[in-house]
């Protein structure tokens, strides 16, 4: 097992080596334990991220599947001269 320190509080650590001592076992498995124990936990309520409400926007004011009426809105907000626009397949 890889050793490693770990800067804890001196209250922490008090406790710690009180609850590992009334348990029989060492202050590295007892901590060994409870970190798994909270890591686990916070995994287990990790909220998923939230989506973005959708809000009703009315009824489409123009066919999606109708290509020449989706070109006319296109036209009609593009603001180009007929002149310029480029001509339709």
């Amino acid at each position: 097992m890889p050793r490693t320190t770990l800067i804890i509080d001196k209250h922490v650590l008090a406790d710690l080596k009180q609850l590992a001592a009334a348990r029989g076992q060492t202050v590295s498995a007892l901590a060994d334990d409870l970190l798994r124990k909270g890591i686990e936990r916070a995994r287990s309520t990790e909220k998923p991220p939230s989506l973005p409400q959708s809000i009703n926007m009315g009824r489409a004011l123009v066919d999606v599947a109708d290509r020449n009426a989706l070109y006319d809105v296109f036209d009609r907000e593009s603001g180009f001269p007929e002149s310029i626009k480029p001509p339709r397949s």
